[in-house]
């Protein structure tokens, strides 16, 4: 089995700190996440000045603060980036970051050089963002909240369509061009080779009635492509079931203290729950193994302890005819098996055995 890539989602929990940002990659790299990520986006380019903040948001940030107002003081400078990166390399993690406006994408694919872009589940019925996303050529990695399996396809279309005339793009295009790529076989396999959907439940926590996580096997098998989690829900147990059904990609949101002031702390793991949340999927990628259903090397010495063979029931005499009456099955199982007890009925013995004599192999 593959490992599970973790992405330690950062997000917007550096709080606009400097330092902060930094001690969210020490503890990423301690609790032994693949990646951290954190989101690039340009707050004009993004929201209205009046648009309204999430329920969840009202409760865990000034009450009198618009949703411009919140995420202008989170945004992630650009310059902040280039140090980011840098300090992620050194520490062996790998560096992420969403985009939610072309300036970023183009800033982190041109010139941060990420290769992998991850589209937010608000963007994807953003058709324009998404086709940019897709001329980029890079691996796709695709949150699905919020979304319906109609929405997930048409998205997908535009994705196929941007990744296989990323060279050769006009001005205007229209739903049939998308639906085309969708279906031709070279869309199949574009998609197939550099889309990863996650499923998500976009609410802060997302309640476990609404988790969903059979709508991963539901995906993998409408679309063909990898599957992942994306989690919003309270704890871990959640992401470690969504890794023993198959997700290839893990993100869960973290941060260094739920008590700071922010829209995610809240919804968040602390460093020491990141950290479980790791070694539990790391544990139960070992508990998936290759699928083939042979004995394990650690079951071998059982076998014959735990099976049984062909014995004797009662004195058998040389050339007596084995009946059910005096042959049975007993342990241990280093003797003849008693799958071939039928073989065995009716033919005479070459040997003499006393009760409880294993039968030896001289039909």
């Amino acid at each position: 089995m593959s490992s599970v890539f973790i992405i330690a989602e950062a997000g917007v929990n550096h709080n606009g700190d400097y330092g902060l940002a930094f001690e969210l990659v020490d503890s990423a790299v301690s609790a032994g996440a693949d990646a951290i990520k954190f989101q690039t986006f340009i707050s004009e380019d993004v929201v209205t000045k009046s648009a309204n903040k999430a329920v969840y948001q009202e409760s865990t940030t000034s009450s009198s603060e618009t949703q411009f107002d919140m995420i202008k003081k989170l945004e992630l400078p650009y310059e902040w980036h280039f140090d980011l990166l840098r300090y992620c390399n050194k520490k062996g993690i790998k560096f992420l970051s969403t985009a939610f406006d072309k300036k970023s994408l183009d800033f982190l694919v041109d010139e941060i050089k990420i290769d992998v872009i991850k589209i937010p589940s608000g963007e994807i019925t953003n058709a324009p963002f998404l086709l940019e996303c897709a001329k980029k050529g890079k691996n796709l990695i695709v949150s699905t909240g919020m979304a319906d399996m109609h929405e997930i396809e048409q998205a997908l279309g535009i994705i196929a369509f941007g990744l296989l005339n990323n060279l050769n793009l006009k001005d205007k295009y229209s739903m049939s061009d998308f639906e085309q790529a969708y279906h031709s076989l070279e869309g199949k396999k574009i998609l197939q080779t550099n889309v990863t959907l996650l499923h998500c439940t976009t609410e802060y926590p997302a309640p476990i009635e609404d988790i969903n996580l059979n709508a991963m096997a539901s995906m993998r098998n409408t679309f063909g492509v990898d599957i992942g989690y994306s989690d919003h829900s309270k704890g871990i147990t959640v992401p470690i079931v969504a890794t023993a059904l198959g997700a290839t990609i893990i993100e869960k949101h973290f941060t260094i203290d739920k008590n700071l002031l922010g829209p995610d702390h809240k919804a968040s793991l602390d460093p020491k729950e990141l950290e479980n949340m790791i070694n539990e999927i790391r544990l139960v990628e070992k508990m998936m193994g290759n699928g083939l259903k042979i004995p394990m090397l650690s079951e071998i010495n059982n076998k014959n302890v735990a099976r049984r063979s062909l014995v004797a029931t009662k004195k058998i005499i040389k050339g007596e005819i084995f009946t059910v009456d005096n042959l049975t099955a007993k342990r241990p199982g280093d003797g003849i098996s008693p799958m071939l007890y039928w073989e065995y009925l009716g033919k005479k013995s070459n040997n003499n055995y006393q009760p409880d004599d294993l039968i030896s192999s001289d039909k």
